[in-house]
């Protein structure tokens, strides 16, 4: 799989455009919408996926589903195996992308490299001490996405999680 990182917006977010075999899968369509269709090209979009819904990672969502005719959070592909997990605490809606295969998750603004999300902008901080425990379950060497700055990895971010809780 190929992951290619697009930053849009004000705020900097991270889009990425997952490809395999010829489909592609939308993580976080934030803002710059023509941006994201020209790096995606003439290629097939069989999902836009959101970490939360947050206006800075859903900016471009309504014009990438409408131009890919796919809905939101819906995929329709044969390529792409990924299990949802909810990670509370930034948002009530967060969510955390683990493709398990590839040992990469899409975490939004969960986690961050050294820091984690906010919880003062519909968050939590008992939710968020929950999916830290949740997710420091999982493997070490499994490489973070997250929605702003540097790619990272759990074992990484795994030594700051006593800060938190």
């Amino acid at each position: 799989m190929e992951i290619k990182t697009i930053v849009v917006g004000d705020l900097q977010t991270n889009c990425y455009i997952l490809e395999k075999n010829n489909e592609v899968l939308i993580i976080d369509p934030g803002a710059e919408a023509k941006k994201i269709i020209k790096e995606v090209g003439a290629k097939k979009v069989v999902g836009c996926l959101l970490t939360h819904s947050h206006f800075d990672h859903i900016g471009a969502l309504e014009e990438i589903c409408t131009y890919y005719n796919v809905k939101e959070n819906e995929y329709k592909g044969s390529n792409f195996s990924y299990e949802v997990i909810e990670t509370k605490g930034h948002t009530a809606d967060s969510v955390t992308y683990y493709f398990k295969k590839e040992k990469i998750m899409f975490c939004g603004d969960f986690i961050f490299y050294h820091s984690i999300g906010r919880t003062d902008l519909g968050g939590s901080d008992s939710d968020m001490l929950e999916s830290l425990k949740k997710i420091s379950l999982y493997d070490d060497d499994i490489v973070l996405y997250p929605g702003h700055g540097p790619k990272t990895t759990l074992e990484e971010e795994k030594k700051r999680f006593s800060l938190y809780y």
